[in-house]
């Protein structure tokens, strides 16, 4: 049974997505259940191939019992088991909290939501495991074509949102095919390492550095790096609120995991960077991610579209500390991609709470939520406090790595843009907390004096969310801490041996 953990991962879950598709008209209460077993057994097969890993060291499953290159090979490292199970875990606590909400938000579309929500995360899944740059590839559609139908299941400005990320990642799926194309012109394998062998014997070439870049701009485009990020904050704002706390903790790192990936496993890193010459504009994008990111969630008035642009921030904290190139930066990158999955689902799951309950996420509108959901600002303010950077929560951790490879590497412009956004998340969510639990002064005027009356009558009506929303909401928030205190056994014990050799 341990050697079928690689496609047990994938195919329950599309297994599962096909029953849900042919139940739901039946009976749809038995889309949850369905979709809960098939979470937890591919999170039980993700841990065991990460014991796996951490015992005997890389594994490779051979999909048909072809072997590579010809046949489409599975290969599991120290860098994807422990982000497969970040997944995995991420997928499956927003699973247990979805059935109130999506039974409120989606009414008739239960079962589509459902099947939807399996394929995208066996796409993602499929995605870290692949060791097919082609597979990588249709892995990397069904896993969008998939996330453009969760958003455009949503109200409003919903589908016009997934209409503009589907135009969007398209352009970015087909310049990172156009670059596969090249690779296979060039090389005749698909197969990763196949390719990585071949290279040295035909380098240096032009058509190689242009299918580099094509790949990496195609993966700039999926992982919304700035200014390639116009899709990602209405997506995530105007998306229901159990579809974006699926997709805003995975699509970017995911996608951040196969630039890694690409780099590491097909390139090579010397060639990644060092023959070509994009390491310090790059590094230049990180940095101006991180500053826009934080200066524009700075300027909103909803919750989501903060929090959006904050993940945009994100993005460039994780791209940047890989194109620093030595074993802190990476280190850090690697990190901050389990840590930032955690506390983003976390801030994304209490934001959906609130949204639950007031039916509004404008800032403005949360007066007083500390007293009447203290539960979910509670999980708010441990995601934020991670998001600051504060111990023992995990993100202080990353984003301590992250600065000292940005010391090592001699970069204080990488390491200022770390401290600034760190400085504008605590003004984001201290003014979110003052909000939510200080009452604002009087202001003389008899109008507005009633405008805060009827707030505080409003929300001294609404209730904590349900059980079965708080109960995955506070899991989140304690693995937040419980990451932040074993960080350094995972690096210790996971991460150092993801990082190359060569990489001082």
């Amino acid at each position: 049974m341990e050697e079928q953990f690689p496609i047990i991962i994938i195919a329950v879950p599309l297994i599962a997505a096909l029953l849900i598709t042919a139940l739901w008209w039946f009976d749809k209460r038995v889309c949850l259940p369905i979709s809960i077993v098939a979470g937890l057994t591919s999170l039980v097969a993700s841990v065991g191939l990460l014991l796996q890993v951490l015992s005997v060291g890389i594994l490779e499953y051979r999909l048909g019992g072809w072997a590579p290159p010809f046949g489409i090979v599975y290969r599991i490292d120290h860098l994807n088991s422990l982000i497969i199970v970040a997944v995995s875990l991420v997928s499956l606590l927003n699973l247990i909290g979805s059935r109130t909400i999506v039974e409120k938000e989606f009414q008739e579309k239960v079962g589509a939501f459902y099947a939807l929500y399996l394929l995208f995360t066996a796409g993602l899944l499929g995605i870290l495991m692949t060791g097919d740059a082609f597979n990588l590839y249709v892995l990397l559609e069904i896993a969008s074509l998939t996330g453009y139908a969760l958003i455009g299941l949503g109200r409003r400005r919903a589908p016009l949102s997934g209409l503009n990320y589907l135009f969007m990642g398209t352009i970015g799926a087909s310049l990172y095919l156009l670059g596969v194309g090249y690779l296979y012109l060039m090389t005749g394998s698909l197969n990763m390492a196949d390719i990585a062998q071949i290279l040295p014997t035909i380098l240096p070439s032009k058509v190689i550095v242009l299918a580099f870049i094509l790949c990496l701009s195609g993966l700039f485009i999926k992982m919304a790096l700035f200014p390639l990020h116009g899709w990602l904050p209405n997506a995530y704002t105007y998306s229901p609120s159990v579809v974006s706390s699926l997709v805003a903790p995975l699509t970017t790192k995911v996608m951040i995991y196969a630039m890694f990936r690409v780099m590491l496993t097909i390139f090579s890193i010397d060639f990644s960077l060092n023959s070509v010459a994009l390491r310090l504009p790059i590094l230049w994008l990180a940095i101006a991610a991180i500053v826009m990111g934080s200066i524009m969630a700075l300027a909103q008035k909803r919750l989501k579209k903060m929090l959006a642009f904050i993940v945009v921030a994100e993005v460039g904290y994780m791209v940047g500390g890989f194109w620093l190139g030595n074993r802190a930066g990476m280190s850090g990158a690697v990190l901050h991609i389990i840590n930032d999955a955690a506390m983003t689902l976390c801030v994304f799951m209490a934001a959906g709470a609130i949204v639950y309950k007031t039916e509004d996420d404008r800032l403005s509108s949360l007066k007083g939520v500390f007293r009447t959901m203290p539960v979910s600002m509670t999980a708010m303010v441990v995601g934020g406090l991670s998001l600051i950077g504060v111990p023992p929560t995990c993100g202080f951790f990353s984003k301590w790595y992250l600065i000292s490879g940005g010391m090592a590497a001699g970069h204080y412009g990488f390491v200022a843009a770390l401290l600034f956004s760190s400085l504008v998340n605590t003004v984001l969510f201290f003014r979110l907390f003052e909000i939510g639990y200080f009452e604002p002064f009087p202001s003389g005027h008899a109008h507005e004096q009633q405008g805060h009356t009827d707030a505080r009558n409003h929300s001294s009506s609404i209730a904590e969310a349900p059980l079965d929303v708080l109960v995955p909401l506070v899991a989140t928030a304690v693995l937040v801490i419980v990451l932040g205190i074993y960080s350094g056994e995972i690096v210790a014990r996971v991460i150092q041996f993801a990082i190359p050799a060569v990489i001082g």
